[in-house]
């Protein structure tokens, strides 16, 4: 896997690693779910929803990775860029800038 300097120049591997729409509709299942479990831990006032927020984030996307892309997670080499990829992607999703 390559080094990268920066987000801006890990994104495009980011996308790559991405490509088909199987696995980016279980990157935005998981991550609308990572959503609603904050939701529901805030207006419940109990953190203990919370522990399910990795669990469906993670594991929808790494489903979508094994068993439609075919590859690794980045995750597991470039955690803090992957998890800022995984959000980038999501708003680019919603606001119809990448097709699901």
């Amino acid at each position: 896997m390559p080094r990268f300097a920066s987000f801006r120049e890990f994104y495009p591997y980011y996308l790559g690693e991405h490509r088909d729409r199987t696995c980016r509709r279980l990157h935005f299942a998981g991550s609308t779910l990572v959503l609603l479990v904050v939701v529901v831990a805030i207006a419940s006032r109990d953190a203990r929803w919370l522990w399910l927020a990795p669990l469906a984030g993670y594991g929808f996307a790494w489903i979508g990775h094994v068993a439609f892309e075919k590859n690794r997670p980045a995750t597991f080499r470039h955690p803090l860029y992957s998890l800022a990829g995984d959000w980038v992607m999501y708003w680019q999703i919603l606001c119809g800038r990448l097709r699901l």
